[in-house]
């Protein structure tokens, strides 16, 4: 009888490869849309001021910027050079003094226990080796402090979108999705031995129509944008439909402007072991 190994992930070409996908169009023109659930993520972890945070995989700084307004002293991460440079022209236009780092959720470049709080929204669960990130939160935070993040489920609209584009352009073979971060039970896979509590939340996403969505997020959104640039012209027009059918699907906007709930799960984990 033959045994099958399992095939061996390159994770290294994977991130290289995602970290293209994050620079293309312009993120930072879509968080700056998720404001909101930033400080709201501040909110669930009660932060108080003077505290130590971190903000993971930081995207053009919601979370590091929600932070800042409640006093606590940030350290901004990300590894992709131009949404911290975007992060950094938000701080200085609100006279917040943060750091910004460009660091890889992996592997974060700080000392065990360096912080009272690490934060992430819509972020870290993207990398592709998702246990190691989730063990660097953990090591970084001290015992006893949060981590507080903010993670698309699977059957949100978010969630259906990236199962939409993945029909058109797989995934690489062998990654955990990333919505597995928007689960329960991936959580308690993820944070073994840790105290973990998730709430369900909504971001609304309002635009003009649903046209303009998919205009927007062809243009900016990173995933979306890369899928439809390596598509052939015909192929295109599938994923349009694709994207344009979900958006009829989860629209409340009653005919009038596009309003699509986004389910998320805002999730609090203390560090306990």
């Amino acid at each position: 009888m033959t045994i099958l190994e399992a095939p061996t992930i390159d994770f290294a070409a994977i991130k290289q490869r995602q970290q293209a996908v994050w620079s293309s169009g312009d993120y930072a023109l879509i968080g700056t849309t998720l404001q909101i659930v930033g400080e709201s993520l501040c909110e669930a972890i009660d932060l108080r001021a003077g505290s130590k945070v971190v903000d993971v995989a930081a995207g053009n700084g919601n979370a590091t910027l929600a932070a800042a307004r409640r006093f606590a002293h940030v350290t901004s991460t990300d590894y992709v050079p131009a949404l911290l440079a975007r992060g950094r022209e938000r701080a200085a236009a609100e006279r917040l003094q943060i750091e910004f780092r460009e660091a890889d959720a992996e592997a974060l470049p700080f000392g065990d226990g360096s912080f009272d709080a690490a934060l992430s929204t819509f972020g870290v669960m993207f990398v592709p080796d998702q246990q190691r990130a989730a063990a660097e939160l953990v090591r970084v935070v001290r015992r006893g402090g949060v981590i507080g993040l903010a993670n698309w489920t699977p059957e949100g609209f978010v969630g259906q979108v990236l199962k939409a584009v993945g029909r058109h352009v797989p995934p690489p073979s062998g990654l955990r999705p990333p919505v597995r971060w928007g689960t329960e039970q991936g959580l308690r896979e993820l944070f073994p031995g840790q105290q973990v509590r998730a709430t369900p939340r909504e971001f609304v996403f309002r635009y003009e129509s649903a046209r303009h969505w998919v205009d927007v997020f062809r243009a900016y959104y990173g995933p979306v944008h890369r899928a439809f640039a390596a598509l052939a012209p015909d192929k295109q027009a599938l994923l349009e439909r694709d994207l344009l059918d979900l958006l009829a699907r989860f629209d409340r906007g009653g005919g009038e402007t596009l309003r699509v709930p986004g389910e998320y799960l805002e999730v609090v984990v203390t560090r306990t072991a």
